[in-house]
C-alpha cells in the first residue's frame, strides 16, 4: 500500500542560491563551520553543481575546497567520493584519480536521467491516481493551482527562469510525495538533482514549449483526478520523455558543456 500523502506544508522548500567555490574569493569559512560532516559538504558542493556556480568541466580540487569551506580535507574527500560515485563529479581520462572535474551535460546523459526520473515519477503519480476520492480531489485542486502558477511565470516578460523551475519543481514534487513511500522518495532525491543540472542551464532555451508543457501537466492531472493509474503513470513518462528530447535537441545545436 502506498505511505499517506503528505500535506504542502511538509514539501521542501526552494534551494537557497549558493555562491561557487572556486571561482567567488569571498566564499569563505563562514559558509561551513569547522566539523561539519561529510554529508553537510557533500549537499553544499552538490548545490553548487546543480545550480550551475561550479560549471560543467571545472576542475574540483580537494584542498582548494577544505579551504574555502573552512573544514579539514577529510569530510572534503568523503564528500568527492560520493560525488563522483553518483555522476556529479568525473576523473579526467588518463590523469590521477584525484584529478576531478564536475561532470559534463551530454545528449547521452540527459536522455538516460530523465528518462530515469520519469519512471520514478510515474509510480509516483500511478500511486497518486489510486488514493481515495477525497484526497485524489485536494490533490489535483493544488497541482492545477501549481500548473497556473508555472503557466503565468512562464508568460511573464522577462521571464524569471529560476521561479519557473521552482514552479514546475512544486508541481512534480507533489505528484511524487502524494502516494509515494519512503524508498521512492529516496530514489528520487538520488537523481532528480542530477537531472536539474540540466534543466537549470538549458531552461532559458526551452520558454518556447511552455503551453506544451502545461497541456502534458494538465494530462497528468486530469488521469490522477479520474484515478485511472496506468494513464497517470503513462502521462508523466511521456512529459519527462518529451524534456529529455527537447533539451537533448538544444545540446545538439548548443554544443555538449563541459566535454574534454
Amino acid at each position: 500500500m502506498p505511505a499517506r500523502r503528505t500535506t504542502p506544508a511538509t514539501r521542501a522548500a526552494a534551494k537557497a542560491g549558493a555562491r561557487a567555490v572556486r571561482p567567488v574569493a569571498d566564499s569563505g569559512a563562514a559558509d561551513a563551520p569547522h566539523g561539519s560532516r561529510p554529508e553537510q559538504v557533500y549537499l553544499r558542493l552538490r548545490d553548487l553543481i546543480v545550480q550551475g556556480l561550479l560549471a560543467p568541466g571545472s576542475r574540483v580540487v580537494e584542498t582548494e575546497v577544505a579551504t574555502r569551506l573552512g573544514v579539514s580535507r577529510t569530510p572534503v574527500r568523503e564528500a568527492l567520493q560520493r560525488l563522483q560515485q553518483e555522476g556529479f563529479v568525473v576523473g579526467a581520462p588518463g590523469a590521477q584519480q584525484a584529478r576531478l572535474t564536475v561532470a559534463p551535460l551530454t545528449r547521452a546523459d540527459v536522455r538516460e536521467l530523465l528518462n530515469i526520473v520519469g519512471e520514478l515519477e510515474g509510480l509516483g503519480a500511478r500511486w497518486a491516481a489510486d488514493l481515495p476520492v477525497a484526497e485524489r480531489r485536494l490533490l489535483t485542486r493544488e497541482l492545477k493551482s501549481l500548473n497556473a502558477e508555472f503557466y503565468r511565470t512562464g508568460r511573464t516578460a522577462p521571464i524569471d527562469h529560476g521561479r519557473l523551475y521552482e514552479a514546475d519543481e512544486r508541481l512534480h514534487r507533489a505528484i511524487v510525495e502524494a502516494g509515494s513511500g519512503p524508498r521512492l522518495v529516496a530514489l528520487h532525491d538520488s537523481v532528480k538533482p542530477q537531472a536539474e543540472r540540466y534543466i537549470r542551464m538549458y531552461i532559458s532555451m526551452l520558454t518556447s514549449d511552455i503551453k506544451a508543457s502545461v497541456a502534458e501537466h494538465d494530462a497528468i492531472i486530469d488521469a490522477i483526478d479520474e484515478g485511472t493509474p496506468d494513464s497517470a503513470q503513462a502521462a508523466v513518462q511521456l512529459n519527462w520523455r518529451h524534456a529529455a528530447e527537447r533539451i537533448a535537441k538544444v545540446i545538439e545545436v548548443a554544443g555538449e558543456r563541459g566535454s574534454w
